[in-house]
This record gives C-alpha cells, structure tokens and sequence, in this order.
C-alpha cells in the first residue's frame, strides 16, 4: 500500500501508526486485497482495507481472461465506492461502515469497520434453520430499505450473473432450450413491477455472523436495481443442497416474506404475490449462468434443472 493511503487510513481513524495483522484474501482474478489493518493509539483496534489495483496480467481461475470480464470488475469496484458514498447510511440491515474512499490513478482504497471487532466474527461453512432465518431476516431488511429506489452509479440490473454482463458464458451454453429461453427469463426479472436493490453476491461467505447468531452482509460490488427474489434463491443455493432446497422451498419464502412485510411501512401483498411468482425464475436465472461458465460445477443439480424447465415451460 502506498504512503498516500496509509495516510488517509491514519487521518480518518486518528492512530498514530498502523501495520498489516492479516491478508483476509486476495480479490478474484488477482485485482487486489482485503487486509486486516491493526492501528495505535486511538480507540479501533483495527480496520478492514479493501486496495484494489487493476493487475497487468489479467488470471481468471476458470479461464475467462477478457476485456468483458476485465471491464465487469472494473465497473463493480466503482458501484461499490458509490454504494458506500451514496447508499449504504440508508440500510437498515447490518453492514460495515465506510470510513474512508479514495482513488488514485489505477487504485481504489476502501477502509470499512472491522465487523470481527463490532461483534461479528464467526464466519459459517454449513448453516443450520436458525441461522438461515437470520441471513433472511436481513435480506428483508435489505430489501426493504430500498423498495422503489433508483440505482443510479449502480448496477442497473444489479448480481455479477445477470444477462447483460454474460454473452460469453451464454454463447457457450450447451443446453439449448435454456439458451433460447435466457432473454425471457431476464425479461420477466427486469420487468416486474417492484424493484429494490439486491445485494448482488448474497452468497453465505458474506455474511458475518455473531455469537447470538445475528448476522451483517459484506461485499457490495454487484449492487444495483432488481427483484429480490434474486438474492433469496442465490443465498439459498448457496448453503443447501438440493434435496433441502426443495424441501424448505415453502417454508424459506414464507419466512422472507413475513420478515420483509414486517419491515415495509405497510402490507404489500401485490409485491408479496409478484415476489413468490419469480422466485424459481430467479433460480432459473442463475442456473442459466451456471451451466453456461462452470458446467461441472456442484450447483447444477436435478432440483436446479426441474424448476428451469418448469420455469421455460410457463413463459
């Protein structure tokens, strides 16, 4: 990190100095890193440090080295110093508080509240009911806060596996049915009648847990306008498998929704109802995604692959 960050890290926390505890992890395809910065002589302990510098040689894992995918990263880094500058005070789900944003030339700096410090340092690999009511709980809350909104300097159609951003991984999907079907599908996503902003990458790894099992969501460069229903069916694919996936269906939308009407000023049961219509869209969504950047991945399974074909046959 160069002299110039450090010292915007030192002004806006007041420490006198500061050193690197811990690289929590390097950015995808090499564009940086996440770094635990330990600070003296002020009242935080310590800082988390998002430096993102644009590499020379671009090194996706799985291959896909493009000016589409190097262009995609470059906006996501944007939408979120503009997510933190703009939008993030208004949430009322628990997230990090920005301290400080700044660029220079090819480098972004970004220096949250540590969430470990604040109370929220276990991380989950496997999730019980529990903890995925709480992960629901703030999605609700996340949605709520932003029912109507418009995304400006945001993802317009926010998640990092929307259409727009992904004709390679479509021009390379096998399945023809479902690539014939990605338009309409996308279509029935962007045209619905509510929107909100979705968080975009509601994946378990982003969320911060706390011993009395509430959580904080981490990570917003995919952040932008859209149906809910898309983080809800990525969360969920992201921590169940497929039989609990299709066990819990009923009972994981129930919950979000008593949750996210509970958080809205009044009952709305137009957008509980639209909501409910497009959640195995959503799935369908990304399960287009999928196939189309990773087809061996552990994802694509039989409950995946039923509800996109129900969900081909009803558009």
């Amino acid at each position: 990190m160069n002299e110039y960050f450090k010292s915007i890290i030192l002004q806006r926390t007041g420490a006198s100095s500061l050193f690197e505890k811990e690289v929590i992890q390097e950015l995808w395809s090499g564009y940086g890193k996440i770094i635990r910065v330990g600070l003296e002589n002020t009242s935080v302990e310590s800082v988390i440090v998002k430096h993102v510098q644009l590499p020379i040689d671009k090194n996706h894992p799985r291959g896909w080295n493009t000016d589409i995918g190097h262009q995609r990263k470059v906006k996501s880094y944007k939408v979120e110093t503009t997510w933190y500058d703009t939008y993030s005070k208004n949430s009322a789900a628990r997230l990090p508080q920005c301290l400080a944003l700044e660029k220079q030339n090819d480098e972004v700096l970004i220096v949250l509240e540590d969430l470990d410090e604040a109370g929220y340092p276990l991380r989950k690999n496997t999730i019980i009911w529990e903890e995925i009511v709480e992960c629901l709980a703030w999605l609700a809350k996340f949605h709520a806060s932003y029912l109507g909104k418009v995304p400006n300097g945001l993802w317009e159609s926010g998640t990092y596996w929307h259409l727009g951003t992904r004709p390679q991984e479509l021009a390379v999907l096998e399945d023809q049915s479902l690539r014939a079907a990605a338009a309409a599908i996308d279509e029935k996503l962007n045209t619905c009648e509510y929107k909100t902003f979705v968080h975009g990458d509601a994946k378990l790894a982003n969320f911060c847990c706390a011993k009395d099992g509430q959580v904080a969501g981490v990570d917003f460069q995919y952040v932008g306008g859209g149906c809910g229903m898309k983080d809800v069916a990525y969360f969920i694919g992201s921590c169940l498998n497929e039989k609990e996936c299709e066990r819990l269906e009923a009972q994981i939308l129930d919950t979000y929704f008593e949750h996210l009407q509970n958080e809205m000023k009044e009952r709305n049961e137009a957008l509980e109802r639209e909501w409910r219509s497009l959640y195995r869209v959503a799935w369908a969504d990304f399960h287009r995604f999928l196939k189309g950047w990773s087809p061996g991945h552990w994802k694509i399974n039989s409950y995946s692959e039923r509800i996109t074909s129900e969900v081909i046959n009803n558009l």
